[in-house]
């Protein structure tokens, strides 16, 4: 049986989260008494707290863990219990782990409620809280899929009305799928075939999420319907294929890139989505620091030269490039790119989509746009030799040349260039400044929680992390004092509510800018490895990237744990 927390206890916690002082506590105690009601429904009705704030706080203090509903459809759990109960009790089936049924509930002390559930549904009922606002919503949610037309379609039907019917459906759920991917701010849809379902999830702020399950009999229409879009070749089971198409929503033009790739359950599909307006990022908007940015805009008013930004794919690299080129562009230059994909439109430029199948590749592209007559050039990616030399030969001949390389920091790109047979002498002679960079998430200001770091979580943090560094790191930049540690400091932590079900919301770069001086091309002159690159580097003032991560999360931007998640190594 679950235990309500005392009343004791909650007078506790109440009076140490300020809510109410003890005195008035106790007047509001007597005023219950005497009316022959619950406390609880005093404190509510004297607004001294919400009665979703209340719930957290009895969930909080009495062990009941809280729901991780985030927006997950599971259509087969809808029939586990009565429509009428869900909108009425507020209680929604949210999972099923063999013969236990995992329940979201405003109230979870409600024995009676889950006696009659478990009675309802034959299984063991674990109830987690939530909301009420959260399980309606979310219910609401379901229903906007239209449950019903989508369980009545009938696949093996050979009626050609019937065949109608199910088309439409099939197009209504797929435009629902990717309108809602796209209210839902989501990079990417993974639709995937799996032995007993079709699961799709969206990528939210670079982390995915499951949205919803359908019966595996509508796989195939529903991917069917996406090769359509896509001008793929539907009679193709075997072999991957990669298509686009474009859509206006809501007065906005998307593209979707389409990737669809067999797999032992059938086949999988992922839409990457892309806004082709795009917006209007200043540096400091995508995260940089004053002195980061004084380098970079000091690179982008030289006449030639190359500017590299590295890190993973989805680390943000080609959002940074166009960042720049904005800046920088005039109707007095000529600015000309060669991308795959092209991701944003930028007015005034010639932009070029990479078509390998016809030979029009990145060497060959880059080619062309030296008959151009640029003044800037982006090069979506160098990937190998060719590309390589032919960008430095830009950058050495008058151009000032963007590009993005995958390596793991901004000192690894010297030696990457060096792997595709770039000489020394010439790196040394053409690029101003490597950005490394990262993406985390940023904490919802509405929901984060202060704390401090444990003697415990500190001795966790110095295995992971070099303690040293970023201790003098903050204290040079004046966010620690000489006599303080990383203990003295507020750090923050997700809290969670409705608008951000993680605790996140919304993404900002970590970034590292190591601009090639003097010092530094004598060190690439003299074969230096990246270590030793870095290492000077940061003598001479350079922030590391999880070193900025770090100074973020002392700000409260984002915390500890995302910053580890996204730089180790």
């Amino acid at each position: 049986m679950i235990k309500l927390p005392s009343k004791d206890l909650l007078k506790k916690e109440l009076i140490k989260r300020g809510y109410i002082d003890s005195k008035k506590f106790s007047i509001l105690e007597n005023k219950a008494k005497k009316s022959k009601r619950s406390l609880e429904e005093i404190l509510i009705e004297e607004k001294v707290i919400s009665s979703e704030d209340l719930a957290k706080i009895k969930s909080e203090i009495s062990g009941i863990p809280e729901a991780q509903i985030n927006d997950f459809i599971d259509f087969s759990l809808l029939s586990v219990i009565p429509e009428s109960i869900i909108k009425n009790f507020y209680v929604l089936p949210i999972e099923k782990r063999g013969d236990k049924l995992i329940v979201a509930m405003a109230d979870p002390w409600d024995e009676d409620l889950i006696d009659f559930l478990r009675k309802k549904t034959d299984l063991e009922i674990e109830a987690q809280y939530a909301p009420k606002d959260k399980i309606f919503g979310t219910f609401n949610k379901i229903k906007e899929w239209d449950i019903k037309l989508i369980s009545s379609i009938d696949t093996k039907s050979t009626k050609s009305k019937e065949e109608t019917n199910i088309g439409e459906s099939i197009i209504k759920i797929v435009d629902s799928l990717i309108k809602e991917a796209i209210k839902s701010n989501a990079s990417d849809i993974h639709i995937e075939s799996q032995e007993n379902e079709l699961v799709v999830r969206y990528r939210i702020d670079g982390i995915l999420h499951d949205i919803v399950n359908f019966l595996k009999e509508h796989a195939p229409a529903i991917i069917a319907r996406i090769k359509v879009l896509a001008n793929l070749k539907l009679d193709e089971h075997r072999l991957p294929q990669d298509g686009r198409f474009k859509l206006e929503i809501d007065k906005k033009r998307y593209s979707f890139r389409v990737s669809v790739m067999p797999v032992i359950d059938g086949e999988k599909v992922v839409i990457r989505i892309l806004e082709e307006e795009g917006r209007d990022f200043t540096l400091e908007e995508l995260g940089f620091r004053e002195k980061e940015i004084q380098i970079i805009n000091k690179a982008i008013t030289r006449p030639y030269g190359m500017i590299l930004s590295t890190g993973p794919t989805g680390s943000g690299k080609t959002t940074t490039l166009y960042s720049l080129l904005k800046k920088i562009n005039k109707r007095d230059i000529n600015i000309v790119t060669i991308e795959d994909p092209i991701e944003y439109k930028l007015f005034g430029a010639n932009q070029t989509q990479v078509k390998p199948e016809i030979g029009l590749t990145f060497a060959n592209g880059l080619r062309s746009i030296l008959r151009q007559d640029p003044d800037v050039i982006m090069v979506g990616e160098i990937r190998d030799n060719e590309t390589a030399a032919l960008a430095i030969n830009a950058a050495l001949t008058g151009h000032l040349v963007l590009s993005t390389l995958h390596t793991n920091d901004a000192a690894g790109a010297l030696p990457r260039l060096i792997d595709m047979g770039v000489e020394s002498f010439l790196i040394a002679s053409t690029v101003n400044v490597i950005i490394g960079q990262r993406l985390v998430r940023k904490l919802c200001p509405k929901t984060k929680i202060p704390y401090k770091l444990s003697d415990d979580q500190y001795k966790e943090l110095a295995n992971l992390v070099n303690i040293e560094e970023i201790t003098n790191t903050l204290r040079k930049i004046n966010l620690l004092s000489q006599d303080q540690t990383l203990k003295d400091i507020i750090w923050y932590k997700p809290g969670f509510l409705n608008d951000c079900p993680d605790g996140y919301s919304g993404r900002i770069g970590i970034y590292e800018v190591l601009e090639v001086n003097d010092d530094i091309r004598e060190l690439i002159f003299s074969g230096a490895n990246a270590d030793k690159i870095k290492q000077k580097a940061r003598e001479q003032g350079m922030i590391t990237m999880q070193e900025d991560g770090f100074i973020k999360a002392v700000e409260g931007i984002t915390s500890i744990e995302e910053i580890i998640r996204v730089t180790k190594e």
